[in-house]
């Protein structure tokens, strides 16, 4: 039975029920997180609402990849030791996250902002395709790495960037299918992650 903190205080239910929607976590859990922040000195409650207020109004997507970043564009992409030669495409810039901190890729990231899905009304004009198309354009990438989830609305943009980065002269990989089918990136442990990564095939 989960505590009803409505009878204590309408400011209190307030926090419980914006806590609530946050992804993974209850009402019971929502409750005593807001009981948690309410024990806790001003100070750190203050900071944490800065926080918070400081990720929405500072982060923004970078101009180049899409990742999240402060500057105009994202560290990894002014980053020069890294291989310009190389894109990896994601969903998400979460996903960017994941398959950083297996430490084993040092090209660029370029991220779409979704897959494609007919049955949402998603289409290309709504991912970032044609910026991802312009990147590859000079000829200076020698290779585009598809690191999208094993899905069916996945595969089929898979399919869908495969048709046209070949129009651009461009190697199209994507990473091994070590992940299993259905599985999301955020899911997927690092070191299967890694050995994926490492063992993408290329995309006839």
């Amino acid at each position: 039975m989960s505590l009803d903190v409505s009878k204590f205080s309408p400011s209190l239910e307030r926090l419980v029920e914006r806590i609530a929607k946050l992804p993974g976590l209850g009402r019971k859990s929502a409750a005593r997180l807001a009981l948690h922040i309410l024990r806790q000195p001003d100070e750190d409650a203050r900071e944490l609402a800065q926080a918070i207020l400081d990720v929405k109004s500072k982060i923004h997507l970078c101009r180049i990849c899409s990742n999240f970043t402060e500057e105009e564009t994202c560290s990894i992409c002014v980053d020069m030791r890294r291989d310009h030669t190389l894109i990896c495409v994601v969903e998400t810039p979460s996903d960017v996250l994941r398959l950083e901190r297996t430490g084993s890729f040092r090209g660029l990231y370029h991220v779409l902002g979704g897959v494609l899905s007919p049955l949402d009304g998603i289409s290309p004009d709504d991912l970032r395709i044609a910026e991802l198309v312009e990147r590859v354009k000079d000829g200076t990438v020698r290779e585009v790495i598809l690191a999208i989830n094993p899905t069916t609305d996945g595969d089929t943009t898979s399919l869908y960037l495969l048709r046209v980065l070949k129009e651009r002269n461009v190697m199209v990989s994507r990473i091994a299918r070590g992940i299993p089918i259905g599985a999301e990136l955020e899911h997927v442990d690092e070191v299967t992650l890694a050995s994926a990564l490492e063992a993408r095939t290329k995309m006839q």
